[in-house]
């Protein structure tokens, strides 16, 4: 069974980061190998949170999966709170990736055009040492200027966003959530020089856990022999499925802490 590393925090409420990607990286019949680097009470959209910071332990679970001579076909990091455990991720992709390792980076860095306030240049710093590390990331609009050391609020064409992700090291650049109409936004898919937009529906709201799930389900569908561009049309349409099933329960909502109802869709992800 091939596996895949996952590096990222666990949420008691809010389905995002591992609970999100887990689930996903299983139902694609993949070993998910979880590396939690912090614990949280609940994701940080709700209204207060309690958490705990792992960065300190993580190098010895680290060393443990060391002495099990295990190797990963995957790896796939996520949000990085501060500089130390970007250090600390940017030796476990030394130690751990191998000709046949694809390392999926999900360069959480900040939206809307703006950083997030949790973050320092020494933060952004340590995003981009990962990013360049990757095979394949997956900024949003924001992010992509952010790793090409350009204004992260202003509007690009398609044309510069192919030449920003063609200048990245990463030879598959998934941009997501990119604007072109009221109903419609875009993925802007760069693999190994071949150039697309993937329009997907614009619904308006704001659901946590969405990008998590986007990167895991398109990294599993990789790894499982999908094209690049199949694998996010994949990802796109069941996320689309999902929302449109927790739309059913909360039409009204505009922002959705809780995370969007994906479980039962699992067994239809084709």
């Amino acid at each position: 069974m091939k596996k895949i590393a996952v590096i990222n925090d666990l949420s008691g409420f809010g389905k995002c980061s591992l609970t999100a990607a887990l689930p996903v990286i299983a139902a694609h019949g993949l070993q998910a190998c979880p590396l939690p680097t912090g614990v949280f009470s609940n994701q940080t959209g709700y209204d207060s949170f309690k958490s705990v910071d792992l960065t300190e332990s993580m190098q010895g679970f680290i060393d443990e999966w060391k002495k099990l001579s295990v190797t990963f076909d995957g790896i796939l990091t996520g949000f990085i709170p501060n500089s130390r455990q970007g250090a600390v991720l940017a030796r476990f992709i030394q130690d751990f990736k191998t000709d046949q390792t694809v390392v999926a980076v999900d360069p959480i860095m900040g939206d809307d055009g703006a950083v997030y306030p949790c973050y320092d240049g020494d933060s952004i710093a340590a995003v981009k040492q990962l990013a360049a590390m990757a095979d394949m990331i997956t900024p949003n609009l924001t992010e992509l200027a952010l790793l090409c050391d350009q204004d992260p609020g202003k509007p690009y064409s398609p044309e510069e966003i192919c030449a920003m992700s063609a200048a990245l090291p990463a030879e598959i650049v998934i941009t997501t959530g990119i604007p072109v109409s009221d109903q419609a936004l875009a993925n802007a898919v760069y693999d190994h020089g071949h150039f697309r937009l993937l329009t997907v529906k614009r619904l308006g709201q704001h659901f946590s856990g969405t990008g998590d799930i986007f990167s895991a389900f398109v990294l599993s569908e990789y790894l499982n022999g999908a094209g690049v561009f199949e694998a996010v049309e994949r990802a796109s349409a069941f996320i689309e499925r999902a929302i449109a099933e927790t739309l059913k329960h909360e039409p009204e909502q505009h922002y959705h802490p809780d995370g969007i109802a994906f479980e039962t869709l699992l067994t239809m992800k084709d």
